[in-house]
């Protein structure tokens, strides 16, 4: 993993609109590599501006927000997420509602 990669990783973060969420593997893929879910985990743990970098957009394909979210655990997550908007069916996003459509993928 070299830091071009969570560069890449970092701009497509950027680009999930305020209220919509991500999955790891679909940001991976728009980055340009869609085996690169677990990297995707690791660039946001590192996320070095969470002011600028929303990585609490981000969830797994289920919609649930992670456990080690590393800026105030999976409850803080569910609650800047909430903030936004976004609502919860049974501890997970609603998916077919929230989840980004990137235009072009």
């Amino acid at each position: 993993m070299n830091q071009s990669a969570f560069e890449k990783i970092y701009e497509v973060v950027k680009q999930i609109p305020y209220g919509q969420v991500a999955t790891y593997g679909q940001i991976a893929a728009i980055a340009g590599n869609q085996r690169w879910a677990r990297v995707v985990g690791y660039a946001l743990h590192a996320n070095p501006n969470p002011d600028e970098i929303p990585c609490y957009r981000v969830v797994n394909k289920e919609g649930r927000v992670s456990d080690a979210f590393a800026f105030g655990g999976g409850n803080r997550q569910v609650a800047l997420l909430k903030a936004e908007g976004v609502e919860f069916i049974d501890g997970h996003v609603d998916m077919k509602r929230y989840q980004w459509e990137r235009p072009g993928y």
